[in-house]
């Protein structure tokens, strides 16, 4: 998937919201770019994208913290997107330069950290009232 194409991803009536309609992972441009069934476009700097990754390793689990908890700096390796691949209708796996590959990225996921000004609002919002 990660050949800077996009990709059509079949789209879903029941949740839009958390549908793609397309995926495209530029990895000249270090981006990840997302556009949704209800017509909302998303993009992710592939850093950021790093930085929200929800694997075990990088989330903890179990209680305990995991790696991305403890403030490391990433290196160009660990951001550098080398490969990506659907799983399943529902989230993509990306592989990452220094050979993580562990996390699966729901469709979900990715809406709700959403990095545009009109998401960024609405969670701000929610969480202030």
């Amino acid at each position: 998937m990660c050949d800077d194409r996009a990709v059509t991803s079949p789209t879903d009536p029941i949740a839009p919201s958390t549908t793609p309609r397309t995926i495209h992972a530029d990895r000249a441009g270090g981006t990840l770019a997302v556009e949704w069934a209800d017509g909302h476009a998303t993009t992710f700097d592939l850093v950021a994208l790093r930085w929200l990754c929800p694997c075990a390793y990088c989330r903890g689990e179990a209680g305990l913290p995991g790696w991305l908890d403890s403030d490391p700096t990433l290196t160009p390796e660990q951001t550098r997107l080398v490969d990506m691949q659907l799983v399943g209708n529902y989230a993509v796996a990306p592989t990452w330069g220094d050979g993580h590959a562990t996390g699966f990225y729901t469709f979900g996921l990715l809406r709700h950290h959403c990095p545009c000004e009109a998401c960024s609002r609405t969670r701000s919002a929610s969480h202030d009232g």
